[in-house]
C-alpha cells in the first residue's frame, strides 16, 4: 500500500481517508484534540472554579502544574510507545488523561483540583507525543506530511470551540461539566484505541533511552520555589523564594547540558550559539506572554463584565492571529526580517497591555491579543527554522523538539510567578476592582523586560554570522 502511494503522481486529502484510513486519522486528531482545547477551555472555567473551591492566587499553579505534567508526558511518550507498544501506550496515556480531567471535575477543593491538572498534563503531554508517533506508524509515509497539516488544523479547531465549551459550562454555573466531557472524551480515546491500533504498531529501540528525570524534577522544584513566593509572608522570604527559584533554573540548564539525555541541545549551554540565542528567544517570548493567558479571563470578566464565553475567545484571538499571519508568510524569503518585525510587535503589545487592560477597552485588548498574536505567526516558524539549521547534525531532530519544550518552560516558570504577583497585590480568595486594575498594570509590567530580552536575542539570532536556513 506504501509503495502504491509512494508511486502515484499526487498525493492528495482524499488518499488520506480512502481504504479504511479515515477512522485511524480521527484518532489521531482526537488525541491532538484532548490537548489543544485544554488550554483555553481551562482559561475561560478558571474565575468560576476559583471563586468554588480555591481563589485567585491558585491560577497560576492550574497553569503551571499542568505544563510541568506536559513537558514529563511529552518527553516519556516515544519510551512509552517503544516499551508498551502503540496500543497500550495509549491507552494509559488516555487514561491518565481522563483520570485527571475527572479528578479535576470532582476536586472539593484547590489540591485535588492541582493533582488533577497535573495528571491531565501527564496523559495531554503523552498523548500528542503519541499522536505524532501515530502519525509515522500507522499511515504510509507518503501521506506524513498530509496527517501532520490535519494535526495542526486540530489547534486552530481548539481556538474556535475551547472557549465555547468553557464558556457554556461558565455561564451555566457548572464549571466542572467542562472537565466531565473531557473525561469522556478520554475514555471514547481509550475505546477507540483498543479498536483501532493493531497491536505491535510503533515498539522499537528507542524504549532504551533513558529519561531527563533529574532535570524535569530540579525544574519542577525551582517553578515550585517561584510560585512560592507569593504564599510565604515576609518581603525577604518572597525574595529568597524566587531567588531560590531562579537559581535552580540555571542548575536545571546545567545539568541537561551534561545528561545522557536532554531536553535541549547541548550547544545551549554555549551562550554564543545560535540555538542558545534561539531557544532564550522561545522562552522569553513564552514567559513574557503568559500572564494574559493566565489572568486574562478574569481581568476581563470583573473590569468590564463580559461573560465568559467572550473572555475565552478574546483569548483565543492571539492564536487566531497567529494562525492567519503564519499561513500568509510561509514560504516567503524574509525570514531574518519576520522574526525582527514580529518580536518587536509582540513587545510592544505586551507593554501596551499595561494600560490597556486596567483602564482601557474590550476592543483595545482584542486588538493587542491578536497583533501579538501575529506577531508570534511572523516569528516563529522561521525561528525554529534558524534554531535547527545552527544546531550539530546530530541533534538537529532534539533542537526541532527543544522549540516547543522551551516554550512549555518559560509558560510554567511565568505562570508561577504570575500567581505569586497576583498575590502579593492581595488577589486571593476574591478580587476587587482596584486589585483588578493593580493586577492588570503590574502583571504586564513585571514580564516586560522578559519581551525587551526576547528582542535582543531576536537581534542576535538573526546575525549575519548564524548559518541561514536552506
Amino acid at each position: 500500500m506504501a509503495a502504491d502511494l509512494a508511486s502515484t503522481p499526487t498525493v492528495g486529502w482524499r488518499d488520506l481517508v480512502a481504504e479504511g484510513r479515515l477512522p485511524r486519522f480521527a484518532l489521531v486528531c482526537a488525541g491532538t484534540w484532548l490537548a489543544a482545547a485544554d488550554e483555553l477551555v481551562t482559561a475561560t472555567v478558571m474565575p468560576s472554579a476559583a471563586r468554588d473551591i480555591g481563589g485567585y492566587s491558585a491560577f497560576g499553579w492550574a497553569v503551571a502544574i499542568f505544563l510541568l505534567g506536559s513537558i514529563l508526558g511529552g518527553a516519556t511518550a516515544g519510551r512509552l510507545a517503544s516499551r508498551l507498544g502503540l496500543k497500550r501506550a495509549m491507552a494509559v496515556a488516555g487514561a491518565a488523561y481522563a483520570v485527571g480531567c475527572t479528578a479535576s471535575a470532582s476536586a472539593p477543593d484547590m489540591g485535588l483540583f492541582l493533582a488533577g491538572r497535573l495528571a491531565q498534563g501527564l496523559g495531554g503531554g503523552s498523548v500528542v507525543g503519541l499522536s505524532y508517533v501515530a502519525s509515522t506508524s500507522l499511515f504510509p509515509e507518503a501521506l506524513w506530511s498530509r496527517v501532520l497539516s490535519g494535526l495542526a488544523g486540530v489547534w486552530g479547531a481548539a481556538t474556535l470551540f475551547g472557549p465555547l465549551i468553557g464558556g457554556i459550562f461558565a455561564q451555566a454555573g457548572f464549571w466542572r461539566g467542562a472537565f466531565w466531557i473531557f473525561a469522556l472524551q478520554g475514555v471514547g480515546f481509550i475505546a477507540a484505541t483498543a479498536v483501532l491500533v493493531p497491536k505491535g504498531a510503533g515498539a522499537g529501540d528507542a524504549g532504551q533511552a533513558r529519561l531527563p528525570l533529574a532535570q524535569i524534577l530540579v525544574l519542577a522544584v525551582s517553578v515550585a520555589a517561584i510560585g512560592a513566593a507569593g504564599l510565604v509572608p515576609s518581603p525577604l522570604e518572597k525574595i529568597a523564594s524566587a531567588l531560590i527559584g531562579l537559581v535552580l533554573l540555571g542548575v536545571f540548564l546545567r545539568i541537561d547540558s551534561r545528561a545522557p539525555a536532554s531536553l535541549l541541545p547541548r550547544e545551549v549551554a554555549r551562550a554564543a550559539s545560535g540555538p542558545a540565542a534561539g531557544l532564550f528567544m522561545i522562552f522569553a517570548l513564552s514567559a513574557g506572554t503568559t500572564a494574559f493567558s493566565v489572568y486574562g479571563s478574569a481581568l476581563m470578566q470583573k473590569l468590564y463584565g463580559v461573560p465568559p464565553i467572550v473572555a475565552g475567545y478574546v483569548l483565543g484571538g492571539g492564536a487566531m492571529g497567529w494562525t492567519l499571519t503564519a499561513l500568509g508568510v510561509a514560504g516567503r524569503g524574509f525570514a531574518r526580517g519576520f522574526i525582527r518585525i514580529g518580536v518587536a510587535m509582540i513587545t510592544l503589545c505586551q507593554a501596551a497591555m499595561m494600560l490597556a487592560v486596567p483602564h482601557g477597552s474590550i476592543p483595545a485588548i482584542v486588538l493587542l491579543v491578536f497583533t501579538s498574536g501575529a506577531g508570534f505567526g511572523l516569528t516563529w516558524a522561521f525561528a525554529a527554522a534558524r534554531i535547527v539549521a545552527n544546531t550539530t547534525g546530530a541533534e538537529r531532530a532534539l533542537a526541532s523538539s527543544s522549540v516547543p519544550t522551551a516554550s512549555m518552560i518559560g509558560a510554567a516558570v511565568a505562570a508561577a510567578a504570575a500567581g505569586s504577583i497576583a498575590t502579593a497585590l492581595g488577589v486571593g480568595r476574591g478580587m476587587s476592582l482596584e486589585e483588578a486594575r493593580a493586577a492588570g498594570f503590574w502583571l504586564f509590567a513585571a514580564f516586560t523586560p522578559l519581551t525587551l530580552a526576547a528582542c535582543l536575542s531576536a537581534w542576535r539570532l538573526t546575525s549575519t554570522r548564524f548559518v541561514e536556513p536552506a
